[in-house]
């Protein structure tokens, strides 16, 4: 059996206790973080019923708006409170605003009502997302935190991209209004298991937060996406309210800029900004945020209105979208991860995803399943070759001491993108199917009942037309939503564009380890740079077996040893001394690896042995000192430049953890009294 556990009778005792401790509440933890996903994107196939039921067609883009804006704008509080306060008080704190927000959701009596309590879930999701993920990293030591967090990764963008089609289910066999209560008994279990199962240490760090910062750089985002909903609708585009909301826009970011220059931790520094990398990922981020949310929410109501499929199979028909980016966005990490090169990726994506545009403007209503599917695919394939790599390249252009702001401020502008995107998408519908509707039905007698307004306001009404009138409204409303896409196409342009003024630095090794909560979410992800690097090498630390470990690090040390042999070295070099045979009991390692690892160190004088045990001698000792020292160097050249004589002391504290746990974890007592001396 090769070698690539940790092993020995202990361990595999300490491992199955760590992990039967932290499996029930990572499943909490998981449950919370699947709740606030699925909630990103499972209205989108429930908001045709909902505006038929409560009204308000103009408004629907705020259904999914307010939500996305308030878990955004509340994503680095939640992060630095669990660090003051305790994770687990503010975690459960989260989950309890939730799942109020979730129950006045789901008894919402109109639209007003409806966007209000979303943004209440909002706030809430937002603290699940950062704190769950937050949490992982007190529960487990950095050796597992990979692991565990890819499956975070994992939950969180399964349950994303099946949001839609549970939305769909849930409002076809059920309510829409049940797409809000199937929170309620899964969060109370959540609240429950945390509160009962999860005991992890109050390590508190003290904050500056930056209150100010964070309340204005919201405003200002709430600023715009108001004019971008309201303007051309229910207001004109030159009328004094649209002027006056974007004149406060305008002033609240110049009192953001002279903010964030005197806060002590800012919540996004402008100093960023001055790297041009940054700052053009930051802008594509937006992008592909505008693009993703503004396609995920009106494709539904495409589907259902102009096609009459049901809430269940349009969800369905999404998939070809969500299979395509969850490919490329595979695909794209693997490869950038195995050679380094990343640029031809957001260049291809974001011209992709106008291409996905510019054919999802030519469907109508008589657009076959076939077609409009390879029109879904070709747009979820643009998407996830751009998504992966901008955290990636972000990562790589800035230094340690920036790397966690500078990750959360790259997804951060995806999900102001998001926001603005499903607004003017909004905008856009509205004010082309008045248009439209207007043209179709001018000087024609409609039914009682039937006016081009209630038409606009409820989509039910199409039914109770006459055949030909029918097909001129399902006309009007194809046309409506498909020009939105056109609309979009300029924008998505704006960032293949972009793409090729990015410069093409190699990656240090580091962040060459994607992961699904970066690039599938929506919301910021809230990490101190440590954390970043931490998740990054343990995730790299996973990826290799623990054989091939072993066999570079002894190349590395100048030794001609078998993987086993050094790996035994480390564990006698930590622990004093080893039984082999109790190595070999456990399981985890064969007997032929364990025996043949101690006869060679036997035979070349680096251990003798003293009764059962394994001693090592002052040549051993040499040898597994430099063995040490090769493993830590290995990990500290995956730093790259961030590895420099005058890098932060945690760099140097985490490189030493993660040696220790990857080369010497034999967790049994050392005999008491003095080891003997061998030379």
């Amino acid at each position: 059996m090769a070698l690539d556990t940790h092993g020995s009778t202990q361990d595999a005792r300490d491992a199955a206790g760590a992990a039967g401790s932290v499996l029930v509440p990572i499943g909490a933890l998981l449950l919370g973080l699947m709740l606030a996903a699925l909630d990103q994107t499972i209205v989108s196939t429930a908001l045709p019923t909902i505006v038929s039921d409560l009204g308000g067609l103009e408004h629907l883009s705020w259904v999914v708006t307010a939500y996305l804006l308030a878990s955004t704008a509340v994503t680095p509080l939640w992060g630095k409170l669990g660090d003051q306060y305790g994770r687990k008080r503010l975690f459960q704190l989260a989950i309890v605003i939730f799942l109020v927000g979730s129950a006045l959701c789901g008894m919402a009596q109109n639209m007003p009502q409806l966007i209000i309590f979303r943004a209440l879930q909002g706030l809430g999701g937002g603290g699940l997302i950062v704190l769950s993920m937050a949490i992982v990293g007190d529960m487990v030591p950095p050796r597992d935190r990979g692991r565990y967090q890819g499956l975070f990764g994992a939950v969180f963008g399964t349950t994303s991209v099946l949001g839609p089609l549970l939305g769909g289910l849930f409002t076809q066999h059920l309510s829409w209004r049940w797409v809000f209560y199937v929170n309620l008994p899964l969060g109370i279990v959540a609240l429950a298991v945390i509160a009962t199962s999860l005991h992890i240490p109050r390590l508190r760090a003290r904050h500056v937060i930056d209150y100010l910062g964070t309340f204005l750089i919201a405003a200002v985002a709430t600023c715009l996406v108001l004019v971008a909903s309201l303007g051309g609708t229910t207001w004109a585009w030159n009328s004094p309210r649209i002027i006056a909301l974007a004149a406060l826009g305008v002033v609240l970011t110049g009192v953001f800029v002279q903010v964030e220059r005197r806060a002590a931790e800012p919540v996004l520094p402008l100093k960023l900004f001055r790297i041009r990398t940054f700052t053009l990922a930051a802008l594509i981020s937006f992008i592909v945020g505008f693009a993703m949310f503004g396609a995920m929410t009106y494709l539904p109501t495409f589907l259902q209105v102009v096609h009459g499929i049901s809430p269940t199979l349009s969800g369905v028909h999404m998939l070809p979208m969500v299979a395509g980016l969850l490919l490329s966005s595979t695909v794209s990490g693997q490869i950038v991860s195995h050679t380094g090169r990343w640029k031809v990726f957001p260049i291809a994506g974001t011209g992709l995803t106008t291409i996905a545009l510019l054919l999802l403007h030519r469907l109508d209503e008589h657009s076959s399943t076939a077609v409009m599917s390879s029109y879904f695919f070709v747009l979820g394939l643009g998407l996830g070759l751009v998504m992966q790599v901008l955290v990636l390249i972000v990562q790589n252009a800035v230094s340690y001491e920036d790397l966690g702001v500078a990750t959360s401020g790259a997804t951060f502008f995806r999900s102001i993108g998001a926001s603005f995107g499903v607004a003017i998408f909004g905008t856009v519908f509205a004010s082309r199917l008045a248009v439209e509707l207007g043209g179709a039905f001018r000087g024609v007698h409609l039914p009682s009942g039937i006016t081009v307004n209630s038409l606009q306001a409820d989509p039910r009404d199409i039914g109770g037309l006459p055949p030909p009138l029918r097909t001129a409204a399902l006309h009007a409303f194809s046309t409506s939503i498909t020009d939105v896409f056109l609309y979009a196409a300029p924008v998505a342009f704006l960032g293949f564009a972009l793409a090729w003024f990015l410069k093409e630095d190699r990656l240090r090794a580091s962040v060459t380890a994607p992961e699904g909560t970066q690039t599938l979410a929506s919301n910021p992800v809230q990490r101190s740079s440590y954390d970043e690097v931490c998740r990054a090498l343990s995730l790299l630390g996973t990826r290799e077996g623990r054989r091939e470990t072993y066999r570079k690090i002894t190349e590395r040390a100048g030794y001609d040893l078998l993987p086993g042999a050094s790996w035994l070295l480390l564990r006698i070099r930590k622990h004093g001394s080893v039984e082999p045979g109790v190595l070999a009991q456990s399981g985890l390692v064969s007997l032929g690896v364990v025996m043949d690892a101690a006869r060679q160190i036997e035979e070349r004088h680096l251990a003798v042995r003293e009764g059962l045990s394994l001693y090592l001698t002052d040549r051993g000792r040499e040898a597994a000192e430099r063995l040490a020292q090769a493993r830590e160097g290995s990990l500290a050249e995956l730093l790259g430049d961030w590895w420099g004589p005058d890098r932060p002391t945690d760099l140097d504290r985490l490189v030493k953890v993660l040696t220790d746990e990857m080369c010497g974890s034999w967790r049994e007592q050392p005999p008491s009294g003095p080891a003997p001396k061998f030379t």
